[in-house]
């Protein structure tokens, strides 16, 4: 067995279980109190997390007199701030689930786990949450007593406050999520009146209870063992990726700062101090090497950039870079290789499709069915008439009067469409017309002729479409 590319001797067993010690996963036997220190990757990493404040707050946001995006599922219509989505333009979500998982792929290739530690909402959620308990119950050595202390009056109190603000983010995460499906203001009411759908009920008891436990109690572990992503990111990565590394060759032999060490030292520029374990929310030492629970937070760079500077030696012990740079290879720049280029392609041309979609979407669409029993009728008046069934699609926010008309042949005429009809906001109105030609006028025995539809809107330029269709008669007599 050879876990070395480069090399052709074997490796024996005891050398792989001895590397294997080196790994630390916490398998969830005690509880993880990591130290929070500020820095320049930890004032970033909150900037990041305050993204999720549109998850929060989006909801409320309101455009037209409503709200500006609501996924209304009962009705199938999906508000875009001006933009209505209906099912038939769904295709347009493929494009953007494409679109964000060659973003994660991307990032992954370059970045590492980037997404875990800065965007994830577990990890944003779980950053929270140990913010709020070491605002109650203090710093690392001072939760680990609390924790094996007896209960107690203060104990109970801090407690029972702790976890009680632990379930109001919780059901502030499910009622949010249910807002977005929902008149969020309307559902403040009804939610709390008993007179909301009990499916907003139960999503928000279940995303309270999940958020809750996820990042109240199983922190870590979440990532460890319930994540898929931590499953395949590790084959994402490969020589290149950039992700938080310890500068081994310059940071080893280790040994703590000593007076005696002013003139020669004898130790490499990491002082043992724990420090970078002591920050990490997963609980791994980066100095063992890359390891399946380092969320590329980074918080370690930030606890040994510190330490550095306390003990008067450059900046970067611990740092963003890739194997190849600390084995001396050359590295070429991130737009020159050439996956990053497809990755790229891929993403533009899923964008491209987006916002063709978005900006190309008719506020009217258009279907017509011709009758097939019978195809056609012969009038009285020695007419050929043709049934057609319209569907029209009104995907604005009004009702609109629609006005039909049929082209193709200079002696049509339309029946049944002589006043406008009234479609809907969001929904196909259905409408019978008629197509009628002189016998005498009919060249062939399928006429192509073409529906348009027209509406004037309160705001914003005419709605229009139009539809091919055909004409059937009987086969024009000879002369």
């Amino acid at each position: 067995m050879n876990t070395d590319p480069e090399s052709t001797a074997p490796v024996s067993v005891d050398a792989l279980y001895a590397e294997a010690d080196d790994w630390h996963v916490n398998a969830g036997g005690q509880t993880i109190h990591a130290k929070r220190i500020p820095g320049r990757w930890r004032t970033i990493k909150w900037a990041m997390a305050s993204v999720w404040l549109i998850y929060l707050l989006g909801p409320y946001l309101r455009w037209d007199g409503r709200q500006a995006v609501l996924f209304d599922i009962p009705n199938r219509q999906y508000h875009l701030f001006s933009v209505t989505v209906l099912p038939q333009d769904f295709w347009m979500l493929s494009l953007l689930l494409l679109f964000f998982a060659i973003l994660l792929a991307v990032m992954t290739a370059l970045v590492g786990r980037v997404w875990c530690g800065f965007f994830c909402f577990q990890t944003v959620w779980t950053d929270v949450f140990t913010w709020i308990e070491e605002r109650l119950e203090g710093p690392p050595a001072a939760r680990r007593k609390l924790d094996a202390a007896p209960m107690s009056r203060e104990k109970l109190k801090v407690r029972a406050i702790k976890h009680g603000l632990w379930l109001l983010i919780g059901f502030l995460t499910g009622f949010s999520f249910v807002s977005w499906f929902t008149d969020a203001p309307t559902l403040w009411w009804t939610f709390f009146t008993g007179q909301a759908n009990g499916a907003a009920y139960v999503t928000v008891a279940l995303f309270t209870a999940g958020t809750y436990v996820l990042a109240g109690f199983l922190r870590e572990q979440t990532c460890f063992w319930l994540c898929p992503y931590a499953r395949i990111q590790g084959v994402m990565l490969d020589r290149s990726t950039i992700v938080p590394t310890y500068d081994e060759r310059r940071g080893e032999p280790r040994g703590r700062v000593k007076r005696e060490d002013e003139g020669e030292r004898t130790t490499g520029d990491c002082v043992d101090c724990n420090q970078c374990l002591a920050v990490c929310p997963t609980g791994v030492d980066i100095r063992r090497g890359q390891q399946e629970g380092c969320i590329t937070c980074a918080l370690c760079l930030d606890a040994c950039d510190q330490v550095m500077d306390k003990v008067g030696r450059p900046r970067g012990l611990i740092r963003y870079a890739s194997l190849d740079e600390f084995e001396g290879r050359s590295t070429s720049r991130l737009w020159l290789r050439p996956r990053v280029w497809v990755y790229v392609l891929i993403l533009g041309l899923s964008l491209s499709g987006i916002l063709y979609g978005l900006t190309s979407l008719d506020p009217l669409e258009l279907r017509v069915l011709h009758e097939r029993a019978p195809l056609f009728v012969l009038q009285s008046d020695g007419s050929i008439q043709n049934k057609y069934t319209l569907k029209i699609l009104n995907k604005t926010h009004e009702p609109l009067a629609v006005t039909v008309r049929a082209t193709g042949h200079d002696d049509l005429t339309l029946v049944g469409a002589e006043q406008p009809i009234e479609t809907m906001p969001g929904g196909v109105t259905p409408a019978t017309v008629f197509v009628r030609i002189p016998r005498e006028a009919l060249e062939s025995e399928q006429q192509p002729i073409v529906f348009r539809i027209e509406a004037e809107r309160t705001t914003g330029e005419p709605a229009l479409t139009e539809r091919e269709s055909v004409f059937v008669g009987p086969e024009p007599r000879s002369d």
